[in-house]
């Protein structure tokens, strides 16, 4: 004896209804694989593997940040990261890259396109030139070289990097400081220290509320020390600790030692006048 088995209409989905639920699946992936890394994702999908001191500053929140830092350390590269992760993962913002000029700004700049490209393009681009990107998102990235006449204008300023700050006029950092007032942005300065003077070095001697990061070469796996030993031989002593160490010594034009002038000055003696 046949029996008719008999199906309900509501168990088989109508073939808009697959089609449909494919191209929810499709939206969702695309969208989960859009959700902006972290910052030391960022870095990693760019093909580098962060030191403890980049992890550190690449998960770091703190509003104002200086960073001391050898020569070749990753101090660039990493906020070059920094730049590219804010412009990702806040839409609109405004991050400014400066420099004390020209060439150091298009290095810098360059840094943050090669961090875009090793990441595989994490985010589409509306316009780009030699030292700017603007983002789909209407996020944007400039780099400026440093002429206060060149930098005036911008405000809202949601990450302010200087870089190369201890070479950087003291009339131009007071410039650009404004433009983080009505933002609540954040301002980071990296540098090899230059000399017992400017803004810099009063910055990591004396700066309150500041987020201090020390990097000398011997904390850089990349600096082989077979190499910092023929600098230490090579280079002038005042030099080398300096570029390497990351002392802030007497500029080599500095008529007197610092210590000398510290020695002369006494407080125990009345002023004249």
């Amino acid at each position: 004896m046949l029996r008719t088995l008999t199906l309900k209409k509501t168990s088989w989905p109508s073939s808009a209804d697959i089609w449909a639920q494919l191209l929810l699946e499709q939206m969702e992936e695309e969208l989960s694989q859009r959700q902006t890394p972290d910052a030391v994702q960022l870095m990693r999908q760019s093909g580098i593997t962060p030191d403890p001191w980049q992890e550190a500053l690449l998960t770091s929140t703190a509003p104002r940040t200086v960073i001391l830092a050898s020569r070749q350390s990753g101090k660039s590269t990493t906020c070059a990261v920094l730049a590219l992760h804010q412009a990702l993962a806040q839409p609109g913002s405004l991050i400014l890259l400066l420099s004390p000029s020209l060439r150091q700004s298009q290095e810098l700049f360059k840094k943050v396109t090669e961090v875009y490209r090793a990441a595989g393009h994490p985010a589409p681009l509306h316009a780009e030139s030699a030292l700017r990107y603007e983002l789909d998102n209407a996020s944007r990235i400039i780099a400026l070289p440093g002429t206060e006449s060149n930098i005036r204008g911008y405000s809202r300023v949601n990450l302010l990097i200087i870089d190369e700050a201890a070479r950087v006029a003291d009339e131009l950092y007071y410039s650009v400081r404004p433009m983080l007032a009505t933002s609540g942005g954040r301002l980071i300065l990296l540098s090899t220290p230059f000399g017992q003077r400017g803004f810099f070095f009063q910055t990591w001697a004396e700066g309150e509320g500041w987020t201090r990061i020390k990097v000398v070469a011997s904390d850089c796996p990349r600096i082989a020390p077979n190499f910092l030993d023929e600098e230490r031989r090579t280079l002038p002593p005042l030099w080398f600790q300096s570029e390497y160490l990351c002392e802030f010594c007497d500029t080599i034009d500095a008529v007197f030692l610092s210590s000398e002038v510290r020695a002369a000055l006494s407080d125990q003696i009345a002023p004249l006048f």
